[in-house]
């Protein structure tokens, strides 16, 4: 990726060691836990590459677990993550693999309660900066540097139209978007990043589009609005 300052290298604000291995980590439990919509019971997170073999150390462990717990990267509960998730009902669960990834610093965490379950697939590549590529089995690109919605919906002709107009229609602009599908007419997911927080009510009226069955708002600015 390309750096477009200072900040995009040493990572923001933030509780050490790593920027890559502390902050990203932050940032990718805080994306699984908003796509969750609540704090999980359990979550299972297995680590690749360099956050396999130095995890521990860098306090990758940590750093996930408060991520999950919704903190932000310069939150200083994150040193007491484990024992404040343990404390909330959370029992978290480390593996390590072996298996090649595309990127050292990644990490796929499985979060359940119940019956339900979300499964998360990213990478932090470096400055705190993060990528997701896989979201319940779907393989999509986004940073969560910006609001991102990810539309879960049936693949119908019209459907990606429908869900931009809608968004135009209020203003909203469109800094990038992926789609993929599990076949043709299948389930799909459409991943929206847009330049502002998107309200709550538009989010209502996408969802209630023919052959939508989620909407989900992923948003770490920390500029969200009320409807």
């Amino acid at each position: 990726m390309r750096f477009k300052d200072v900040f995009s290298i040493i990572g923001p604000g933030m509780v050490g060691p790593s920027s890559s291995h502390t902050a990203g980590a932050v940032r990718l439990g805080r994306v699984a836990r908003k796509l969750f919509g609540a704090l999980p019971d359990k979550a299972e997170i297995t680590l690749y590459g360099s956050f396999a073999e130095t995890y521990r150390g860098h306090g990758t462990d940590l750093a996930l677990i408060a991520g999950l717990l919704d903190f932000d990267t310069d939150d200083l509960r994150i040193r007491r993550s484990a024992e404040l998730a343990e404390e909330a009902g959370l029992k978290v669960t480390f593996t390590t693999s072996a298996k090649a990834v595309p990127h050292p610093n990644t990490a796929r965490l499985v979060l359940a309660k119940g019956d339900r379950q979300e499964i998360v697939v990213g990478s932090s590549i470096g400055g705190g900066n993060i990528e997701i590529t896989s979201v319940n089995g779907y393989d999509v690109k986004f940073t969560a540097n910006y609001p991102t919605l990810l539309v879960f919906h049936k693949d119908r002709p019209g459907m990606i139209a429908s869900i931009t107009q809608l968004l135009g229609a209020q203003g909203v602009n469109i800094s990038f978007m992926d789609v993929d599908r599990k076949g043709r007419m299948a389930d799909a997911l459409t991943v929206i990043e847009t330049d502002e927080h998107v309200p709550d009510l538009l989010l209502q009226v996408i969802e209630r589009l023919p052959d939508v069955e989620r909407v989900v708002q992923l948003d770490l600015t920390g500029k969200e609005v009320s409807s």
